[in-house]
């Protein structure tokens, strides 16, 4: 078994998702493994991962509208607020989904669903550079 780790940065713009799927495919094309498992860990309390639709933007679309509804921003009940309305609301959201996803991969590609896109969610309205660790095992 060989292992072989790299971070990524994303950059984001604001709340939504961001693809990158990609992003783990090059670091497994990098790797020059062919069988195995992905690891991607996003190291913040304010974003999440998901995997989602990648074919109709309006999937994600509507998983944004829905996690705003069952997450308000402007609780009263809501103490943790230095950081303004978002901020709170985005520590529950990345804690209602993941941190971190795992994902084999076989022949050097990963074993995705046809419609399945890795995203990093971004749950903050301020832009961010985001790091995930990829951690590839396998042969």
């Amino acid at each position: 078994m060989a292992i072989f780790q790299t971070e990524i940065k994303v950059h984001t713009s604001g709340q939504g998702t961001y693809e990158v799927s990609d992003k783990a495919h090059n670091a497994l094309s990098v790797s020059g493994l062919q069988n195995g498992t992905l690891s991607i860990f996003c190291r913040h309390t304010s974003c999440s991962l998901v995997l989602m639709e990648n074919a109709d933007a309006s999937a994600r679309s509507d998983l944004e509208a829905y996690m705003g509804r069952l997450v308000p921003e402007n609780d009263p009940l809501f103490t943790h607020t230095y950081e303004g309305p978002d901020d709170m609301p985005s520590h529950i959201k990345m804690a209602l989904t993941r941190s971190s996803e795992t994902i084999p991969f076989s022949d050097s590609q990963l074993l995705l669903g046809t419609w399945q896109g890795l995203f990093l969610w971004e749950h903050r309205y301020q832009p961010h550079t985001r790091s995930l660790i990829i951690t590839l095992t396998g042969e």
